[in-house]
């Protein structure tokens, strides 16, 4: 994977890279972000009373990981030719894990915009895909990671528990604009925060929607300030990536003056400087709500 870690460098172009993989005839995609490596097959421990999307646990360089089926993960068969079968070793939410998969094949190098959303007319709300990518005559769906490892372990996700450590709180007046293109975590979001007394939040499900937003306020002639306090935003988004959202809005000069806190599970050491070149204000992994709600006091409050 080195090889192909120049995208690391860059920031704010919309575009990701993806490492194709297959689960069947159907061909998913993965951040290459999120990739640290991918190996053969390793013997695997398996787990009593383990979730059934979890095979076991297996030794890597002395860590102890998780290996998922995304197989099961996705209702599909198993591998009919095991021997093809490859595991992915990823990283994200502060956490790795390994996705066992049937075949991996290329990298593409494609921009957030030629990602489509999925419909709500194919995909019910349990769906683990966020975006489907056309190319060369067939589809590409990439898939919500994140989603499958909370199905796992929900403690893993955003915990509203997080926000009621903080103590007593009041209700603020502060508008919030938010922008996450996962319904799970849009919902996760906006209970959290109501708990921590923001009850005025706009939520957007991609970043150009967001900033289609930001400029229609500023188009209005009014102060945007006076309108909104604070912008929130993941990264992996279709259409607008959230650095791409975070580079749009410090190159405006009426919304610049708005703080913009990265909120993603691809916050680590070695990619907060691609936040940093954008000009985010603050950059928190998910899931740490708690963080969140501590950056957005400091920036508002």
């Amino acid at each position: 994977m080195e090889e192909n870690r120049g995208i690391l460098l860059e920031s704010g172009t919309n575009e990701l890279e993806i490492v194709e993989f297959s689960i069947g005839k159907n061909k998913f995609g993965i951040n290459v972000i999120k990739v640290k490596e991918i190996i053969n097959p390793v013997a695997i421990t398996q787990i009593p009373h383990a979730h059934p999307n979890v095979e076991g646990i297996i030794e890597l360089r002395g860590e102890v990981l998780p290996v998922v089926d995304v197989a099961a993960a996705l209702g599909f068969p198993k591998s009919m030719n095991p021997e093809q079968d490859k595991f992915i070793v990823a990283e994200f939410n502060k956490q790795k894990v390994v996705f066992h998969v049937h075949t991996v094949t290329q990298i593409h190098r494609i921009s957030w915009d030629k990602i489509e959303k999925p419909s709500d007319m194919y995909q019910g709300a349990d769906s683990q895909v966020i975006g489907v990518i056309k190319m060369n005559g067939e589809m590409i769906l990439l898939l919500d990671f994140e989603k499958i490892v909370v199905e796992i372990n929900p403690e893993s996700g955003i915990n509203v528990q997080q926000v009621k450590k903080l103590g007593e709180r009041q209700r603020s007046n502060k508008r919030l604009v938010v922008a996450e293109d996962s319904p799970l975590l849009r919902k996760l979001l906006h209970d959290t925060l109501a708990e921590a007394g923001f009850n005025q939040v706009e939520f957007f499900e991609n970043g150009r929607d967001a900033l289609e937003y930001l400029e229609s306020v500023v188009n209005s002639g009014k102060k945007v300030t006076d309108i909104i306090q604070l912008v929130i935003t993941d990264i992996e988004m279709p259409q607008m990536d959230g650095h791409h959202l975070t580079k749009r809005i410090k190159e405006n000069d009426e919304l610049a003056k708005l703080p913009v806190i990265i909120f993603s599970s691809l916050i680590t050491d070695d990619l907060k400087h691609k936040g940093q070149m954008v000009g985010a204000d603050a950059q928190i992994s998910k899931p740490e709500i708690a963080e969140l709600v501590l950056h957005i006091d400091k920036h508002i409050l």
